[in-house]
């Protein structure tokens, strides 16, 4: 590879074949993190307009050779992917040839303690993407009871959500990533010797609701429908089941696999395809999984657009 790349993305290989780019194709990647999938889609001949939040994220990219050919074969836009359709808009794009979404939270955010997003190190409780919004401390510190239980329930699937809650409210104010961890392991019951810490799905459901996660998907899935020119292929990898029930649901329904009604009900008329049948979902292999084991849980799962028009329910919702 020509260009700096701190690390390489989960199912690298994987993605490149789903997205099949090829010189002078224009492609967008919504989740530029590291930079991994962008890089090798310029090794390819390809244009890339890539997406981030995290400004630390795109900071990593100044200095790449492609940010300064004329025309740029780079764009970096600190937006959210869902705003990717009007983002492009403004620059006169309105076909591209492939997107690539990589969901979630990245190695690099990870890694950093001081982003909170992890309780392998102590940092403060922030978790945030974007420094714009609030952080996972403003949230735990203001809001109400049932409304942390409900984040906790839904986003993390915690069934002891309501006595999370409960201690977190009693604790306030909350300021580190220990002293969550320490409170959801208290008050679910955890023992050291447990093999799943509880935190984990605490920590999930936080930051999925501090960054609007789910909402953003669903809006990046609509904007890839009006976007992807006919041909066009949307790549996407999950690495959680919220995420991926998300994913798999639009692309059944985009390709008229949902099926029909009951036999008390007639059949609604199905509208034209608007993705070709999605290819069978790809996991890492034993090779991958050996170098990286976060690659365990990821999903890939990919698409082709038809040249039918953009569903009206997407555009209006």
């Amino acid at each position: 590879m020509s260009g700096p790349s701190p690390h390489i993305p989960v199912l690298l290989d994987e993605v490149v074949a789903a997205l099949r780019p090829a010189q002078g194709e224009l492609i967008v990647d919504g989740t530029f993190g590291a930079g991994g999938y962008t890089r090798a889609l310029l090794d390819a001949g390809a244009t890339v307009h890539a997406f981030d939040r995290d400004p630390t994220a795109l900071e990593n990219a100044q200095g790449w050779p492609e940010l300064a050919e004329t025309p740029p074969r780079l764009v970096l836009h600190r937006r959210a992917f869902a705003d990717m359709a009007t983002a492009l808009a403004e620059q006169g794009i309105a076909r591209v040839d492939g997107i690539v979404l990589d969901i979630g939270v990245s190695s690099m955010q990870l890694d950093q303690a001081e982003r909170g997003f992890s309780f392998a190190g102590d940092g403060p409780l922030d978790m945030r993407m974007d420094p714009d919004l609030p952080s996972a401390a403003d949230f735990l510190n203001s809001a109400d009871e049932a409304e942390i239980a409900d984040v906790i329930y839904q986003y993390g699937e915690e069934r002891q959500s309501r006595r999370i809650a409960r201690a977190i409210v009693a604790a306030r104010p909350l300021e580190t990533t220990g002293q969550l961890a320490r409170l959801v392991r208290k008050a679910t019951g955890h023992k050291p010797h447990d093999k799943k810490d509880p935190a984990t799905r605490t920590f999930q459901a936080i930051r999925i609701h501090v960054n609007g996660e789910l909402a953003q998907l669903r809006g990046a899935l609509a904007a890839a429908e009006r976007l992807l020119a006919p041909g066009g292929r949307l790549v996407v990898v999950s690495f959680h089941s919220l995420e991926d029930r998300i994913v798999k649901r639009f692309m059944r329904d985009a390709s008229g696999q949902a099926g029909g009604g009951s036999r008390h009900l007639p059949l609604a008329e199905t509208p034209p395809a608007t993705f070709d049948k999605p290819l069978r979902a790809v996991r890492a292999g034993e090779a991958e999984l050996a170098r990286n084991p976060r690659a365990r849980s990821a999903i890939l799962r990919a698409a082709t657009r038809t040249d039918a028009d953009p569903r009206e329910e997407l555009i209006d919702g």
